[in-house]
């Protein structure tokens, strides 16, 4: 039963963590270490809240959850109600049971499904680039779409595309627009979809908590700033502040699905954040920051474990 009470100790702590991070505004000063740390709260939770409910269903085996569920599918498989088997007269271990059962079958199964349907997606748009935008010497290994609306966004995945549109290439000065393929490329190199998927995932499974949706909003800040910090080793922060103005002004078109887009929700909190960037943070606290999402991300697992 500790081990049952910690579990659920920390899916509240991991909760009421990622409730408050949305209202934080320290993490835009190094939104790298910060989305760790909203990565490993998200799967911290998940473990945890299973955890809770399968260590209270199989706490008669002892042994912790994975020995619990080893032993219970053996007992059932080989006697079907041997010794120390969850009985079906004891009603709140077995509706933990299913509850944890059907919570851990939700999870995987929305991930599994947020991720086909932006590989699918993806696909799909790939056959209509293939079609519809053609290359243009001015902006060499960009696709160009003949479109007077300005986009500009990344098609992530193993052959990664930057897409641009016509409007785009005579909205943006050239250093504008450096400035906003660097930021795209960033997007690519470091796979912030695959950031993003699992929040995604949690959106959907979870569409009715207003923390879920928070928290995917705060993530897809960070990731957007991740890339303009990315962006500004290239370019000048001023000239990216710029083109972002730009987009915003002239009513970009939205980004496709499975796609990251330049522009956006908060344009100008970016903004802001690049003309006038706080103070970094120290590097000790940075250091603390992911160590500690370190070892929250493996408690969970630990507690799995745990015979309590």
């Amino acid at each position: 039963m500790i081990a049952a009470a910690v579990l659920t100790a920390l899916a509240l702590a991991c909760a009421v963590g990622a409730w408050r991070l949305t209202f934080a505004r320290w993490p835009w000063r190094t939104p790298r270490a910060a989305i760790l740390l909203w990565q490993s709260l998200g799967v911290t939770w998940g473990l945890a809240s299973v955890g809770a409910l399968l260590a209270y269903a199989l706490a008669p085996y002892g042994g912790g959850v994975v020995f619990g569920l080893h032993a219970y599918a053996d007992s059932a498989l080989s006697s079907g109600m041997g010794h120390g088997l969850v009985l079906p007269h004891d009603l709140p271990r077995v509706a933990a049971m299913i509850a944890g059962l059907a919570l851990l079958g939700v999870l995987v199964s929305v991930l599994l499904a947020a991720g086909a349907q932006t590989l699918l997606a993806r696909r799909r748009h790939r056959v209509l680039l293939s079609l519809i935008s053609r290359e243009d010497p001015g902006v060499p290994g960009v696709r160009v779409l003949d479109h007077p609306g300005a986009t500009a966004y990344c098609l992530p995945g193993l052959r990664s595309e930057v897409v641009v549109s016509a409007g785009t290439l005579s909205l943006l000065s050239q250093d504008e627009l450096s400035a906003v393929l660097a930021h795209e490329a960033a997007h690519a190199r470091e796979r912030h979809d695959l950031v993003l998927l699992p929040f995604t995932a949690l959106t959907r499974a979870l569409p009715w908590l207003s923390v879920v949706r928070d928290a995917h909003s705060s993530v897809a800040l960070l990731v957007e700033m991740a890339a303009d910090d990315r962006a500004r080793r290239y370019c000048s922060a001023r000239r990216l502040a710029t083109a972002l103005l730009r987009f915003g002004t002239a009513g970009t078109v939205p980004t496709p699905s499975g796609a990251l887009g330049a522009g956006g929700e908060q344009v100008m909190a970016r903004v802001n954040r690049l003309v006038k960037p706080g103070a970094a943070l120290p590097r000790r606290f940075r250091y603390g920051l992911v160590t500690f999402s370190m070892l929250l991300s493996v408690s969970a697992p630990f507690l799995w474990l745990y015979p309590g």
